[in-house]
């Protein structure tokens, strides 16, 4: 195992790596977030990794929706991405429930950490109810157009942040997807690993009009 992870093991050492086998993650969504944090998580070490998604792979997902190629239309989307992280790594096990949040949730199975990859608020409302609940930190992202947004939700709530409404979404490209999925997958990783992780801080990232990358950070109440 160790020969497969042979570069994060020097970034960390076997035991930090070790410790990641004893981990399990929920990750809600296999979309476009799912499918970018199911590559870089899939292949991390991370001993159990739930993908939850009722949705079936549809002709205008592809594009940005990395697990997915054509052909899989019609397809359960956490099915995909679950049999594409055991195809990548041995050593995680990958569990597909083609089913909503809500019913995921009421099947009371233990994780360490929740990760947002759904794209709507009233879905993130019900994470951070959950997470509230069984006192579990979660990892909110979204993205729109060519901004993005990402947090790890520990003492704040997400209700009580943002206003919870339905909002058709804009245009979306997959770079910025990709993107926000892998600081995800940074704040994720580096939690599960036992490494410093800035908490309850909101991170706003767009590109002005002249193309150039602007970075925001907001301290979120407690």
């Amino acid at each position: 195992m160790m020969k497969y992870f042979h570069r994060q093991v020097q970034l960390w050492g076997e035991d930090t790596q070790t410790l990641l086998q004893s981990k399990k993650i929920a990750i809600v969504g296999s979309g476009g977030l799912g499918s970018s944090l199911a590559f870089a998580l899939g292949a991390s070490g991370i001993g159990e990794i739930h993908m939850i998604d009722f949705d079936e792979v549809s002709l205008h997902n592809i594009h940005r929706q990395i697990a997915f190629k054509t052909g899989d239309e019609g397809k359960n989307k956490a099915l995909l991405n679950a049999q594409l992280i055991e195809q990548r790594c041995p050593y995680v096990k990958a569990i597909a429930h083609q089913c909503d949040f809500d019913a995921w949730s009421q099947m009371n199975i233990e994780v360490d950490l929740v990760i947002d990859a759904t794209d709507n608020l009233p879905s993130r409302g019900d994470i951070n109810t959950y997470a509230k609940a069984n006192n579990l930190p979660w990892v909110y992202g979204s993205v729109e157009a060519f901004n993005g947004q990402v947090c790890f939700f520990e003492d704040s709530s997400f209700n009580d942040v943002f206003k919870i409404t339905q909002k058709t979404p804009a245009g979306i490209a997959a770079p910025i997807v990709m993107h926000i999925a892998s600081l995800q997958a940074n704040l994720a990783l580096r939690y599960l690993a036992g490494l410093s992780v800035k908490k309850d801080t909101l991170y706003y990232l767009f590109f002005n009009n002249e193309g150039e990358l602007i970075t925001q950070k907001f301290g979120l109440p407690k």
